[in-house]
């Protein structure tokens, strides 16, 4: 592949300008210097299979110079893929697990001179762009959700099929942790909570099952009591019955949600023309968070009714590079069952004229999904 020309965003792009700063700036997410090779037992334990891979690569590899930022860095495979298909393109890899970063920089020590790591939260990605203030931010990846690495690994507590401490945090300094929630929240709330994660027909009695039973102190132990709260013919049907109340648990240890619209909000406004954004969410509250800031970003928010023509003076901030969201192939599915559930959404980012770029028309805008 050829050298890449300067950005299309008129910023003059160089490895060179990306080098690792020699003290760890910005002391509140931690620097993986000069990407050490990771401890073998954590790199063993975070091989993880990137999902809808070639999508991914296919789409952001597009991306003019600029930085590449992986706002869900994980075992760096996608980070590897993207990087080997596109040299015009510097990483920032950010991941809330320690384990993910340090086995992301071992994947990618061969990358070195283009990557940087960091120990964060998404809603702190944009906080590192700073550091390499001659690039522009022109591709971001959002893989949502719990990893393989992180079900598989009792101890963790993510899984309902292996037996381990009630914690599910991403972030094991994190104070909260499931045992507070399941031991702790009243019966209302946990209804509540479940309800939120589709869990609607049987969300009090799980909740009140839960709270006769305490304390719980595994997850195997919650996994069989959410399992004898369903009547029998409910669970023959719909996958494992404690699916939707893990994912509800785990979803409020981490917060995912609540830290996922302003983190996209202000991803999106930061990419340069042309930058594009691709995200993989995998339950439906992830992806409908997205579907809806991608709309508000595609429409600049416009308040116009549908097939009348924008009289509010909306601008439009991206384009969508794909219509809905695509899937998972069935072969990807047939070796990786866990990719089933994926839903992958793509924008790229337009110049700040009405309408410039835009493949829609402003109906077309606003009834996109």
């Amino acid at each position: 592949m050829r050298s890449p020309p300067t950005s299309r965003a008129g910023v003059p792009f160089s490895v060179s300008c990306f080098r690792l700063p020699e003290s760890g700036r910005n002391p509140d997410g931690q620097l993986v210097e000069g990407l050490r090779i990771a401890r073998k037992a954590a790199v063993n334990s975070f091989v993880h299979e990137p999902v809808m891979l070639n999508e991914v690569v296919g789409l952001l590899a597009q991306s003019p110079p600029g930085i590449y930022l992986d706002c869900t860095v994980g075992g760096g495979g996608h980070a590897r893929a993207v990087l080997e298909a596109a040299p015009q393109l510097a990483l920032i890899g950010v991941d809330r697990d320690r384990a993910a970063i340090d086995a992301a920089g071992s994947v990618l020590a061969p990358f070195a001179g283009r990557v940087r790591l960091r120990h964060a939260r998404f809603d702190r990605a944009g906080d590192f762009l700073d550091e390499a203030p001659l690039s522009a931010l022109t591709a971001v990846l959002f893989d949502l959700g719990v990893s393989s690495p992180q079900l598989d690994t009792g101890e963790r507590g993510f899984s309902y099929r292996t037996d381990g401490p009630l914690d599910m945090r991403m972030d094991s300094t994190s104070a909260l942790t499931a045992d507070s929630i399941v031991n702790g929240w009243t019966a209302g709330d946990l209804a509540a909570l479940f309800r939120e994660h589709g869990e609607r027909r049987f969300a009090s009695r799980i909740a009140r099952a839960i709270v006769a039973a305490r304390p719980l102190d595994s997850t195997m132990a919650l996994a069989e009591v959410v399992k004898s709260a369903i009547p029998a013919p409910a669970r023959r049907t719909g996958g494992h019955p404690a699916r939707r109340v893990f994912q509800a648990v785990r979803v409020a240890v981490n917060d995912e949600l609540t830290l996922l619209e302003p983190a996209l909000d202000r991803l999106l406004r930061r990419l340069a023309p042309g930058g594009r954004c691709v995200t993989l969410a995998y339950h439906s509250g992830e992806d409908r968070i997205v579907k809806d800031r991608f709309r508000e970003a595609a429409t600049g928010g416009c308040t116009c009714p549908p097939r009348l023509p924008c009289v509010c003076g909306a601008v439009p901030r991206v384009r969508y590079l794909v219509r809905g969201a695509l899937r998972p192939s069935k072969s990807e599915v047939d070796g990786n069952h866990r990719a089933e559930s994926a839903r992958l959404r793509a924008v790229e980012a337009l110049g700040f004229t009405p309408g410039a770029g835009d493949g829609l028309d402003a109906d077309e805008r606003k009834s996109e999904i």
